[in-house]
C-alpha cells in the first residue's frame, strides 16, 4: 500500500492516550487524524445506551459535520459479578467528572469479598465511509485484581489482568498491549478490511 492508496481517516475521539495506541497499532498503514486536526475543539455527543451506539453515534457526527471518512471507539468494561457493570458507562461509572481512579475505586469497593472476578473489556469500533457503516469488534477475557498495578496505559488498566498473563494491562509497554487488547484486536480487523479493499482493486 504506498502513500497515495493510503486510507485517510479521522479518528473521533478526543482521549489522546486512545489516539496514541491506535496510532501505534495502526503504524503507517492510514494517514490517521486527530479531531484538533480538523479544527473541531469540543466534546462529541455519546449518550446511546450501548457501546456500539456510542461508536456509531460519534463517527456519523464527524462525517455529518465535516465530510470527512470517520471512524469512533466506544469500550466497555463488563464484570460478571455485577452484571455487566460499568459497560456502557464504562468513562463515567463514579459521575460525569470522575477521575481514572474514582472510577477503579468504585469497581474495587463493589467488587469486595466478590470470588468471581472474571471480566472482559469489549471494543466497538464504528467506520462511517461515504455515509456507508462497518462495525469492528475486539474482546479480551480477565480477571479484576484486588488493587492496583502498574502505571502504564489508562482507564481500568491497573485492575485488569488479561487472561494468560501474569501482568496488567498497566504493568505492560504499549507494544505489548497492542498485541493482545481487545482495542488493537478491533483495530486488526479494520485493518484487514483496508487490506481487503486495496486487494480488490
Amino acid at each position: 500500500m504506498n502513500s497515495k492508496e493510503k486510507p485517510r481517516l479521522v479518528f473521533a475521539t478526543n482521549n489522546m492516550h486512545k489516539f496514541k495506541e491506535i496510532l501505534h497499532a495502526i503504524g503507517d498503514k492510514v494517514e490517521l487524524l486527530n479531531l484538533a486536526d480538523i479544527g473541531f475543539k469540543g466534546d462529541i455527543p455519546e449518550d446511546q445506551d450501548t457501546i456500539e451506539g456510542n461508536a456509531t453515534q460519534k463517527a456519523f457526527f464527524v462525517y455529518e459535520h465535516f465530510g470527512l471518512n470517520c471512524f469512533a471507539d466506544d469500550t466497555g468494561l463488563e464484570i460478571d459479578a455485577l452484571q455487566g457493570e460499568p459497560g456502557v458507562f464504562s468513562a463515567r461509572y463514579a459521575g460525569e467528572s470522575c477521575s481514572f481512579e474514582d472510577n477503579m475505586n468504585k469497581v474495587l469497593s463493589r467488587m469486595t469479598g466478590e470470588k468471581n472476578r472474571k471480566a472482559r473489556f469489549r471494543t466497538v469500533i464504528a467506520l462511517v465511509e461515504k455515509g456507508n457503516l462497518t462495525i469492528f469488534q475486539g474482546e479480551i477475557q480477565g480477571t479484576i485484581l484486588l488493587e492496583k498495578r502498574g502505571t502504564e496505559g489508562f482507564g481500568y488498566d491497573p485492575i485488569f489482568q488479561p487472561e494468560g498473563r501474569q501482568e496488567t494491562f498497566a504493568e505492560m509497554s504499549l507494544n505489548d498491549k497492542n498485541t493482545i487488547s481487545h482495542r488493537a484486536l478491533a483495530v486488526g480487523e479494520l485493518l484487514a478490511y483496508f487490506s481487503r479493499q486495496q486487494e480488490e482493486k
